[in-house]
């Protein structure tokens, strides 16, 4: 009778060293090769990445990356925004430092006014 701890029977009959079918190609850790049976598309076996290939279709790979995305700061959209954020930024301190060069060159203001509050 087959009870639920009596789970090697049959294994060596069915994969062991006389199974004529195809093994896995893969190494194991002790780096004998894998005595697993492959699967027909990689020829791995299910432990050594034989079953899954991954999405295919546009809205696979969208769902994995959703679930692979911890936050939103470094997606495409903030990064976007991040640059036109900084170039804004680098635009306007440009910006000052031209009036500022104008207000000194015309004596409203100090060459060493911004060390006056220091």
């Amino acid at each position: 009778m087959l009870t639920k701890g009596n789970v090697s029977i049959g294994l060596a009959t069915r994969f062991g060293p006389d199974w004529s079918g195809i093994r896995c190609g893969a190494r194991t850790k002790a780096g004998s090769p894998c005595e697993r049976p492959a699967v027909k598309k990689t020829g791995r076996c299910t432990r050594h990445g034989g079953k899954s290939t991954g999405p295919r279709t546009r809205e696979g790979l969208e769902a994995i990356a959703k679930r692979h995305t911890k936050h939103g700061r470094y997606c495409k959209e903030n990064r976007l925004a991040a640059r036109n954020r900084a170039q804004a930024a680098r635009k306007l301190n440009g910006e000052l430092k031209e009036i500022e060069t104008e207000l000194i060159r015309l004596g409203f203001l100090d060459r060493k006014w911004s060390t006056f509050w220091a």
